[in-house]
């Protein structure tokens, strides 16, 4: 791992303000949740393991994943290793997110030849996680862990008895857990949670297990995934996330003859959408855009979720024609050039009531030419609430414009947003060469001088053209194109152009209205891993600049 010599900037300091702007958003049922989370709940009663489900299909494999397990005592989970016996199963001494990792039990689906490994690894959870305990018996990692138990079960491993009483426990647990007070995609995790147990199980409990946990899913699922198949959050990750529960689901039904059910047959045209939404938003070399909390290494990579996809008889849904790609409800657009492909970001950051993986990237985008990433956006290294995780979420780490060494949307915490930016006035005209993806957004409106940031990218053969503008008065402006750090990046002495070279051999000759700087900055394209790279950053002299990219 390596790092910039920059420092990583101060969280912003919090204000009274950014409470009230955060709240104001909450959906009523959120509130109530959140108030009845405190309220103290029995544990589940010590009754019978329901039976299990007879099968009436084949169980399709899903995607293998990279080992988390290196040896029975030791994980790595974050690029970070560690070792059980030292951390412990609260592991207090690591990141809340690899704790977290510790018990969604994910290298169930990496080796099948370490059967006896995992089985010992559930004897040890079993015995060391008492009812109730944390994080384990969280509801989010329980729901993790409850899909990845049963799956690995439908998939033909044997746990024991002891590991289905468990399991049977834990379902009872978060039935009355479920995570309303948070919504988006760990409710679905709940819900699929509920899904899968009450395929795998039967009996009375096993019956209500699926009733609930199917009606909750069918309503998420209307609710979270936009008309353009993308889910709410517009997280390409969570995005890929998603459509794996999704794909998992469909998967069980199908075995237990479960997949005609109301609540669930409408789970393949879902997953076509989703799927059509992911390759929208992935770049040539087969990975995902960083917009919002996004990472390599998290979610199955598109590839592999298309394969997973096909083997349940489910394509992509067809793709509109043309080298431009609207997902207006989600506010994202794919431009597929000649030899280069564009994604830009005109929509708002995320749902009002669950921002919580939301960026302040508005009118930002990430460029390919070839299959090599040459504009990129910051990524994220790390879910934890320090000044790392508030430089990655900033406006700054993101190609797009700084006002007043403002965020465009006031991110705060690890997982909060204060007042977010509202794109409007966004036009698309595809009509011919040159075309053009236009908007501007209000995020600074909050500003001395209510500065608005309008972004137009043109598209002509093998060209880009970017007009910034900023109406209203302001201090200082800063537009940045982040660099991966595989381009090398050269400027002329006048500082009004130069050239970026791939390491694929391919360039990009670029030219601004104003003097450019080449700068040191960083680039996380995984969790626990941060690179040096630089940015282009180009300071404004007036209200607007261009902005050239030719390769």
């Amino acid at each position: 791992m390596s790092r910039s010599t920059l420092q990583p900037a101060e969280p912003p300091p919090l204000r009274p303000g950014f409470y009230w702007h955060t709240v104001r958003y909450l959906r009523p049922r959120q509130v109530a949740a959140r108030m009845l989370m405190h309220v103290p709940r029995p544990h589940p009663p010590a009754i019978a393991t329901p039976p299990r489900r007879p099968t009436h299909g084949i169980w399709v494999p899903p995607p293998s994943r990279a080992a988390t397990m290196r040896r029975p005592d030791t994980f790595t989970f974050l690029n970070v290793a560690g070792r059980l016996s030292d951390v412990g199963w609260q592991a207090a001494s690591m990141p809340r997110l690899w704790a977290y990792n510790l018990h969604y039990f994910d290298d169930l689906a990496a080796a099948a030849e370490r059967e006896t490994s995992h089985a010992d690894l559930i004897r040890r959870w079993i015995a060391g996680n008492p009812v109730g305990s944390r994080p384990g018996w969280e509801p989010y990692p329980t729901s993790r862990r409850i899909a990845n138990w049963i799956k690995a079960s439908l998939a033909g491993a044997e746990f024991g008895g002891d590991a289905e009483a468990s399991l049977a426990v834990q379902v009872r647990w978060l039935e009355r857990r479920l995570e309303h007070h948070l919504g988006a995609n760990h409710l679905l995790a709940n819900a699929k949670a509920l899904v899968l147990a009450g395929l795998y199980f039967g009996g009375r409990e096993g019956d209500r297990w699926l009733a609930r946990g199917a009606r909750l899913l069918a309503k998420e699922l209307d609710q979270q995934i936009l008309d353009d198949g993308g889910h709410e959050e517009r997280s390409p990750m969570y995005q890929a996330i998603v459509l794996e529960d999704v794909l998992d689901i469909l998967n069980a039904a199908l075995l237990q003859g479960h997949a005609d059910d109301p609540a669930l047959a409408g789970l393949p045209r879902i997953a076509s959408d989703m799927l059509s939404w992911l390759l929208a938003m992935t770049h040539p070399d087969g990975d995902i855009a960083f917009f919002n909390d996004a990472a390599f290494g998290v979610a199955l990579p598109p590839e592999a979720l298309t394969g997973y996809a096909a083997g349940l008889g489910i394509n992509p849904a067809k793709r509109p024609a043309g080298a431009i790609r609207a997902l207006g409800p989600s506010g994202y657009v794919r431009a597929a050039l000649d030899g280069a492909v564009a994604i830009l970001d005109i929509g708002p950051v995320g749902p009002d009531h669950q921002p919580g993986h939301a960026h302040a990237d508005t009118l930002s985008f990430e460029l390919s030419v070839g299959r090599g990433r040459v504009v990129v956006n910051g990524g994220t290294s790390t879910y934890e609430r320090d000044a790392v995780r508030a430089r990655e979420r900033s406006t700054a780490a993101h190609s797009t414009v700084e006002i007043d060494g403002s965020d465009s949307s006031e991110v705060w915490a690890a997982f909060r947003v204060a007042r977010r930016a509202r794109p409007f006035d966004t036009t698309i005209d595809v009509t011919g060469l040159p075309s053009a993806v236009s908007a501007a957004h209000d995020g600074y409106r909050r500003l001395a001088g209510s500065p608005v940031h309008r972004r137009t990218w043109r598209f002509d053969a093998r060209r880009m053209t970017i007009t910034d503008e900023i109406a209203g008065s302001y201090r200082t402006a800063v537009a940045r194109f982040h660099l991966h750090p595989d381009v090398t990046a050269t400027v002329s002495r006048d500082g009004r152009s130069g050239e970026l070279a791939l390491a694929s051999g391919c360039s990009v000759a670029w030219s601004v209205s104003v003097p450019a700087r080449i700068e040191p900055i960083t680039w996380s394209p995984e969790f626990g891993k941060t690179l040096a790279t630089t940015c282009l950053a180009v300071k404004f002299d007036g209200p607007d600049l261009q902005t050239v990219f030719v390769w």
